[in-house]
């Protein structure tokens, strides 16, 4: 399990260095970033970073949800592919509206700052969570509860850094809207 967690880093980190290809590869001609565009509280980069915020917090719920509902199941691997494809998706969504957003380079990192603010509070409490880690019967082991706490505030702060970097740095010309 710990080198699938090393691979998904390096893979996120390998997709940071090639984002351009990636938010031009997703983004053309999408009916979606049209409407956004249009959209005068978007252009705001407090309103469109809570917007962002709670997009994060939904993905977030709804791939929390699937996982859940797959420990009913005896499929080996399965969530595996989830955790993946809600990585794809998360990357979608967020090279989707670095594209759309239009603003100086200082509004674009107060929205990408505010929107990826939600893996930061979830990281801020795995962290929490397993520093008052304490065992709920005498004698047990709580080593693998701690590695699971590890593997969460690994991955949160990933997809903390992905998501900042992904929404608020962009090689592409913006538009100065004050």
């Amino acid at each position: 399990m710990s080198v699938l967690l090393i691979l998904g880093v390096m893979a996120i980190i390998l997709m940071l260095f090639f984002k351009e290809p990636i938010i031009n590869l997703f983004v053309k001609n999408q009916k979606i970033m049209n409407l956004l565009k249009r959209k005068s509280w978007f252009h705001n980069p407090w309103l469109s970073g809570l917007f962002l915020f709670f997009i994060n917090a939904f993905l977030f719920l709804i791939t929390g949800v699937i996982l859940y509902t797959l420990t009913f199941f005896m499929i080996p691997f399965v969530h595996l592919f989830v955790m993946a494809f809600a990585v794809i998706v998360s990357v979608v969504v967020w090279s989707m509206l670095n594209y759309a957003w239009e603003g100086t380079k200082l509004r674009r990192l107060k929205m990408g700052a505010v929107g990826s603010s939600f893996y930061l509070i979830l990281t801020i409490i795995f962290f929490y969570f397993l520093v008052t880690l304490e065992p709920l019967y005498p004698g047990e082991d709580t080593f693998m509860r701690a590695v699971g706490f590890i593997f969460a505030i690994i991955v949160t702060s990933v997809a903390f850094f992905t998501c900042f970097i992904m929404t608020s740095f962009s090689k592409r010309k913006n538009l100065n809207i004050s």
